[in-house]
């Protein structure tokens, strides 16, 4: 899995309320451009997120799943955008001092993503993490 970590200026339980916030995801997450539906369980184990990733005119509904959550440390997805496949993502929140360590591991699971050398997806995931850590320390730290 590709690994990227941020410091974040804010307690674990703050970037979870941001985590735990659905139609917040297209603020943070790159390549989500519109949220459709969030399940009114997110972020429960099964309850998912109706996300598209694009731009227009040419978008790809999808969804993403959750896995596994433990409110104020651990965001497990199972992130898909067809044609190219799905990932598996997985968000922890370590404390550090009064601010927050936020690890995000990301690989391809299924389909054509998920066919070439790890090595290779890696550069890609890791430059999108680095923006998509930044763009979620703006939204947890622009609401303190």
């Amino acid at each position: 899995m590709s690994r990227n970590s941020r410091l974040i200026h804010a307690t674990p339980d703050q970037v979870w309320s941001v985590l735990a916030d659905g139609w917040l995801y297209p603020l943070w997450v790159v390549g989500a451009s519109r949220m459709r539906e969030v399940d009114e369980s997110w972020p429960a184990v099964g309850s998912k997120l109706y996300h598209s990733v694009g731009t227009w005119p040419l978008l790809i509904d999808d969804n993403s799943e959750v896995l596994e959550a433990r409110p104020g440390s651990l965001l497990k997805l199972r992130a898909r955008a067809w044609p190219a496949g799905e990932a598996e993502v997985v968000l922890r929140l370590e404390p550090s001092g009064a601010d927050t360590e936020v690890v995000i591991e990301e690989d391809a699971v299924s389909g054509p993503a998920a066919l070439g050398p790890k090595a290779l997806r890696d550069v890609p995931l890791a430059w999108r993490n680095v923006e998509t850590l930044r763009r979620l320390a703006f939204v947890v730290e622009g609401r303190l």
